[in-house]
C-alpha cells in the first residue's frame, strides 16, 4: 500500500460518521456503501490522487440527527479494494493510514461531510508498525478466551494465536462489540501498549460484570 508522509496528507478530508466503526492505522475495515451521499463520497475519493476517507464516530450512537456532533479524533483510510454489486452498492476495504484531529467542519455543496484536520499529534502512525514490548501473549489469549466465552463470540483462533501483537490488538479493538465511548478510548490510546491496556481493562470489566450477574442469578 502507498506510504504517506505528513506533508502529503490533505488539509481537508471527507468523513464517514458511523457509530461503532473503528479504523486503526494499518488495519483493514470492510464497508458496505449504499447511501447516495456516501456513494458520491466514494466516487469523489476515487477521483482524487490519494483515495482517502476519514472514519469518525458520532458522539452518541442514539443520535438520530442526520448531521450529529462528531468526536474530535478519527482515523483516515485509503481505499485499497472495491467491487460494485448488481444493485449499485460498493463493497470496499479501507486500510488505516493515520489518525487525525478535527479542527472544524467545511461548509460546501457536497452531500457528505468534510472537515479540516490536523495530523500533527499522530505523526507516529506514519512511521510503520508499532510494537508492545510488554505484551504477554499467553496471558492475553487466556483472557480473550474467557471474554469470548462469556459473550458467546466466535473467532479464528489459529489466526489470532499466530498474529503479531499489532494486528491482534488492533483487530480485536475494531471487532469486539464495545460501545461508542469504549471504541473511542481504544482509538485515542497513544501507542499500541496503551491500547492493549485499555482493551484488557474492557475485557476484564465485561467478564466481571457477567460473572457478577451469574452470581446474583
Amino acid at each position: 500500500m502507498r506510504r504517506f508522509t505528513l506533508s502529503e496528507l490533505p488539509d481537508v478530508i471527507p468523513v464517514f460518521p458511523l457509530p461503532g466503526a473503528l479504523l486503526l492505522p494499518r488495519a483493514v475495515l470492510p464497508l458496505n456503501i449504499f447511501e447516495p451521499r456516501y456513494l458520491a463520497m466514494l466516487d469523489d475519493a476515487l477521483r482524487s490522487d490519494h483515495r482517502l476517507i476519514g472514519m469518525i464516530q458520532p458522539r452518541s450512537e442514539r443520535d438520530s440527527d442526520s448531521s450529529p456532533p462528531l468526536q474530535t479524533i478519527g482515523c483516515v483510510g485509503r481505499v485499497t479494494s472495491m467491487s460494485e454489486t448488481e444493485d449499485g452498492r460498493y463493497l470496499i476495504a479501507l486500510t488505516g493510514v493515520c489518525r487525525f484531529r478535527i479542527d472544524g467542519e467545511v461548509e460546501g455543496f457536497t452531500p457528505y461531510r468534510r472537515v479540516d484536520v490536523d495530523w500533527s499529534d499522530f505523526e507516529q502512525d506514519l512511521a510503520g508498525e508499532d510494537h508492545d514490548d510488554m505484551f504477554a501473549r499467553e496471558e492475553f489469549l487466556a483472557l480473550l478466551s474467557r471474554y469470548f466465552e462469556i459473550g458467546n463470540l466466535t473467532g479464528d483462533w489459529d489466526t489470532l494465536k499466530d498474529a503479531d501483537e499489532e494486528m491482534m490488538i488492533n483487530s480485536l479493538s475494531m471487532l469486539c462489540p464495545f460501545d461508542v465511548q469504549e471504541k473511542q478510548a481504544l482509538l485515542e490510546s497513544p501507542r499500541l501498549a496503551d491500547r492493549r491496556k485499555t482493551l484488557t481493562a474492557l475485557m476484564q470489566f465485561a467478564i466481571a460484570g457477567a460473572e457478577n450477574d451469574e452470581g446474583i442469578a
